[in-house]
């Protein structure tokens, strides 16, 4: 493991090509700029969370997962805590969320990050294009303000230690 831990790690995930679905990457990139300089911040955004982001989650103090969310309203904003899934025999590799990720660094590194948020924006649109609609676009402000006190609320509980 890495010697010093992230203490807030960003976890994004969305495909930039899908609509509503780049809401996750270019959230984790205006975070990635809005903490530029703080070594305390970690921001990874892939199109698709996989199993290896795993031990990045278990070097981490605190995570917070970044995505849009089919099943809620158009352009809703939510911050919810997220906890490891039980235990499985078997893992799919096509789509693995935040409660699977935490439990597999809690299984394969024996090591959880001290608080989990998810931060969800509902999609409006998934059809192609990179255009977010208006519903998600509208969203935006609101969206980064819970996500920048996502990462604040997550440093101040790593630095309380």
């Amino acid at each position: 493991m890495k010697s010093t831990k992230a203490r807030c790690l960003l976890l994004a995930c969305g495909n930039t090509l899908r609509g509503d679905d780049g809401i996750g990457p270019w959230l984790c990139a205006w975070a990635e700029e809005r903490f530029s300089g703080d070594s305390r911040v970690e921001a990874i955004g892939r199109q698709q969370w996989t199993p290896e982001l795993a031990l990045d989650i278990a070097e981490a103090e605190t995570v917070v997962f970044i995505d849009c969310s089919a099943a809620s309203a158009p352009g809703s904003v939510s911050v919810q805590e997220v906890r490891p899934a039980a235990a499985t025999q078997a893992l799919g590799t096509h789509h693995v969320g935040a409660p699977e990720l935490l439990n597999l660094a809690r299984e394969l590194y024996s090591s959880l990050p001290r608080a989990a948020l998810l931060v969800t924006v509902g999609a409006g649109s998934m059809d192609l294009g990179e255009e977010f609609s208006h519903a998600v676009k509208a969203a935006i402000p609101e969206a980064c303000r819970l996500l920048e006190k996502a990462v604040l609320d997550c440093l101040d509980a790593a630095s309380s230690c």
